[in-house]
């Protein structure tokens, strides 16, 4: 039996690790939610179906591009669904799917900890640059 060195026993390690962490359900929802808009495009269809419009106006910080993207990416993760009315100009409604709508609270609670809880993060911060 060949012995393995430090560096391909850590190697091992790893491969084994980043395989666990590709299937883990947490890494996997925190890789949808953690994303900067999608978590403001949930809470913004939470209020009802929109029109793209209306979200965009909704979040003002970003890009077309980025919401397009946002949207893209929900709807492919099952939280949001698009609904196209053929009529001129074409009208695109996004709505939140049940998945969605179950996220909801979750999300609700993330918001609600992190407002009441930034201030001391930024003072951590602060506190350990200055140090």
């Amino acid at each position: 039996m060949a012995t393995m060195t430090a560096a391909q026993r850590r190697e091992q390690e790893k491969a084994a690790f980043d395989a666990f962490m590709e299937t883990c359900p947490m890494n996997q929802l925190l890789g949808i939610v953690g994303k900067q808009w999608s978590t403001m495009v949930l809470i913004e269809l939470a209020e009802g179906t929109r029109r793209y419009a209306e979200v965009s106006r909704a979040m003002p910080g970003v890009s077309a591009k980025m919401l397009t993207q946002t949207l893209r990416s929900l709807e492919r993760d099952g939280f949001v669904a698009r609904t196209v009315t053929p009529s001129v100009p074409v009208q695109v409604e996004y709505t939140l799917t049940l998945l969605g709508e179950r996220i909801i609270p979750l999300v609700r609670s993330m918001l609600d900890w992190a407002n009441r809880h930034v201030d001391e993060i930024h003072a951590a911060r602060a506190q350990y640059d200055a140090s």
